[in-house]
């Protein structure tokens, strides 16, 4: 039997999983994400832990058949990682320092979003599609793209940025990354309850939200599902603009399938229904849809996207 690592590295701990060759989960566990010195010690960190796991099941690493990681910031194609702000890496190899650390087994690294999409397409919501987008939602918005099983990373590793596809080029605000009228300003947690925040100012309608003070995006989802008239539209305003970003992506590359994950997703179909509803008026020429479906990995997606990598 051999064996394959998937490793997901977030800034507060990285997750790994050991799978067999048929990509059945072993067992999966997480290490703190130390991020002293550049984050220098990351990989040293995640190499002793393999090992750990390794010896404590009696499998060598000539036994193992690689390693995949997620990493968060673009990966270009030769592995190269220019900037990782998050983890404090800069001009980095993270393919080749891990290999060196794990004996030189083969690692594969991805962005941990596109690595996820990976996970989805692979053992998740769509398991066997060979075209898949997957968005996640959640304080911003990631996304991945698979177009024939492959991850599409392009050029410089930037592929699947779709938080930063402009929807709304009228916007004011400025996104995070400096632009303005992005996706992620809409779609993510943090941009749900700003557009139901700007209609309660800019209007007197009558909402619940109005009487619970600080929010979140599940009140306004839980205040939607239960009726009320505003919370309606900022999810309206939200689908909206996911559904119009989707059918920008769709008329580029022709997905199958949609994958909606991330913690906005707990919403559940009030999203995906919302969303669809507005994607079939964005793609009147494509003649059959695609669907749109709940992540159904978690948290795990991602280790089982960075397994997939070096299957």
């Amino acid at each position: 039997m051999k064996y394959v690592v998937g490793i997901d590295i977030g800034g507060t701990t990285v997750k790994n999983g050991l799978f067999d060759e048929n990509g059945t989960l072993l067992e999966k566990w997480e290490v703190p994400t130390v991020k002293t010195d550049n984050g220098a010690h990351i990989l040293e960190d995640v190499a002793a832990a393999v090992r750990g796991k390794l010896e404590a099941r009696g499998i060598g690493l000539c036994d193992v058949l690689g390693a995949g990681m997620g990493v968060p910031g673009p990966v270009e194609p030769d592995g190269h990682v220019s900037l990782c702000p998050n983890l404090g890496w800069r001009d980095y190899r993270p393919e080749s320092v891990l290999s060196e650390l794990l004996d030189g087994i083969r690692v594969k690294a991805g962005n941990d979003a596109n690595v996820a999409a990976l996970g989805e397409a692979y053992k998740g919501a769509a398991a066997g599609v060979d075209n898949v987008v997957m968005l996640t939602l959640g304080t911003g918005v990631g996304g991945g793209i698979i177009v024939g099983g492959q991850i599409v990373a392009g050029e410089h590793g930037a592929g699947g940025e779709v938080g930063h596809i402009v929807v709304n080029p009228d916007e004011e605000l400025v996104c995070g990354c400096g632009n303005r009228g992005c996706l992620e300003q809409y779609a993510s947690a943090t941009g749900v309850v700003r557009v139901a925040k700007r209609l309660l100012e800019r209007t007197n309608e009558k909402s619940s939200l109005r009487m619970i003070g600080e929010f979140s995006a599940k009140t306004v989802f839980d205040e939607a599902k239960a009726g009320d008239a505003l919370s309606k539209k900022a999810v309206d305003t939200l689908c909206r603009y996911l559904g119009l970003a989707c059918s920008y992506i769709a008329l580029t590359v022709d997905p199958e399938t949609f994958v909606i994950g991330g913690g906005v997703s707990k919403a559940g179909n009030i999203l995906t229904d919302g969303i669809s509803a507005y994607y079939e008026r964005f793609t009147h020429i494509i003649p059959k849809k695609a669907t749109f479906k709940l992540a159904t990995l978690g948290n795990d997606a991602g280790i089982y996207g960075a397994a997939k990598l070096v299957m």
